[in-house]
């Protein structure tokens, strides 16, 4: 038997929450159900392994402990990069040339792979098609920054180094020097969620939330889960997309999880208009990260920090608050900024910089498909297509580079 714990992974009201009000609402699980696929988690990650998993036939349950999106996805900033949070030059060193540039290659396409699904369901997410700014925050920075620049080109990215008179001329932006990126994008991935999801409804998932999982036999044809309602699911497979919260099940630790705080402008607020063009981060650690929203607010993040528990996350809100604010100013001095929204959220990283997506060996009959770091949202498009075909049996390149054990 495999039991769970629930863990507090956002906290205040996100922008992207009250934005939204409720798109659409589910009802909980009641009766006994079978299917060939249970997918556990129903944020934006499996909302895309269900369009998956529906697409290719198969008779899908999706269930949340929480309303559908009122996780982590209420809470992201969906800065769409192919960027990793391991620096390319860096992760062909720890992995080899072949699985970095595979990986920051499968991030890169994902974007568009997105942009084509928003087209497909008709999404009014506001995906937007957006260039990249990656800046040093201070000179000794350069150096490696230049390193990762030649890295990047050498690899084939569509990639410009930026002096700080070309950042400060075409941004206002104070940085010593930058990587511009071609392939970028923002989403608002609460919308998106919900959007997947009633189209897929449409197509034969059966969506539940507010059904928490409790407890997981694993049988020869399969696995029979209990619900804290009492239902139960008889399915073939389960693949978790229960991101950070994976590691209170998993006997090995893969993540180490960390706070992070975001606010959001007013809409009169005044920013160059080529920001709302682009995506902005930089070297700092920890590191600050901007874009606009659909409507023109600016939307800022960053100050992590080790997380202990949602009570002392919290309790920084106001003081991680002004300090964005001061860094924002920092390297744009003639911003205009007023706090419309401010958050925090949990995210967690791994020592590479990479998810962990394929079966775990304690888990029978199971997948996980856990998109951590920056590019959760990225590392779950492609993700759901590799879960799909490792249980199809066709294991594709990258699941040895995202396999558990690594």
């Amino acid at each position: 038997m495999a039991k769970f714990k629930i863990m507090d992974v956002r906290s205040n009201e996100p922008f992207w929450l009250v934005k939204n009000g409720i798109k659409h609402s589910y009802p909980s699980l009641r009766e006994d159900l079978d299917a060939d696929l249970l997918i556990v988690g129903a944020g934006i990650t499996g909302a895309l392994m269900a369009h998956a998993a529906i697409k290719k036939g198969y008779k899908t349950i999706l269930i949340d402990k929480r309303d559908v999106a009122n996780g982590s996805t209420s809470a992201t900033t969906s800065m769409l990069q192919y960027e990793i949070d391991v620096p390319l030059y860096k992760l062909k060193k720890l992995i080899g040339e072949q699985g970095a540039i595979a990986s920051y290659i499968a991030c890169r396409d994902a974007i568009y792979q997105l942009e084509d699904l928003v087209g497909e369901i008709g999404s009014t997410c506001g995906f937007e098609k957006k260039e990249s700014v990656y800046f040093a925050g201070n000179s000794k920075d350069v150096k490696w920054l230049k390193t990762e620049y030649e890295a990047r080109l050498s690899s084939g990215f569509d990639v410009k180094w930026l002096d700080k008179e070309l950042l400060a001329s075409t941004y206002g932006l104070l940085g010593a020097g930058g990587i511009l990126s071609a392939d970028g994008g923002s989403v608002d991935a609460f919308c998106l969620t919900h959007d997947l999801l009633h189209y897929n409804m449409g197509r034969g998932l059966r969506i539940f939330d507010k059904t928490e999982l409790r407890k997981v036999k694993y049988e020869k044809s399969g696995v029979r889960v209990l619900m804290q309602t009492g239902a139960e699911v008889s399915a073939k497979k389960i693949i978790y997309c229960t991101g950070y919260e994976s590691q209170g099940m998993l006997p090995d630790k893969i993540v180490n999880l960390k706070s992070t705080y975001a606010m959001i402008s007013e809409k009169e607020d005044k920013h160059p208009v080529i920001c709302e063009k682009t995506l902005f981060w930089n070297t700092d650690e920890p590191y600050l990260y901007l874009r606009t929203t659909e409507d023109g607010r600016l939307l800022v993040g960053g100050e992590d920090v080790d997380f202990k528990n949602a009570i002392r996350r919290d309790l920084l809100l106001g003081k991680k608050k002004d300090r964005l604010v001061k860094t924002l100013k920092k390297y744009l001095p003639d911003v205009v900024f007023i706090e419309d929204f401010c958050w925090c959220g949990t995210f967690g990283e791994t020592k590479d910089g990479l998810p962990y997506i394929g079966a775990h060996p304690k888990f029978p009959d199971s997948y996980f498909l856990l998109g951590f770091g920056g590019n959760g949202i990225t590392f779950s498009v492609s993700g759901a297509d590799m879960i799909i075909a490792l249980m199809e049996g066709r294991p594709e390149l990258l699941s040895h580079y995202f396999r558990f054990g690594r």
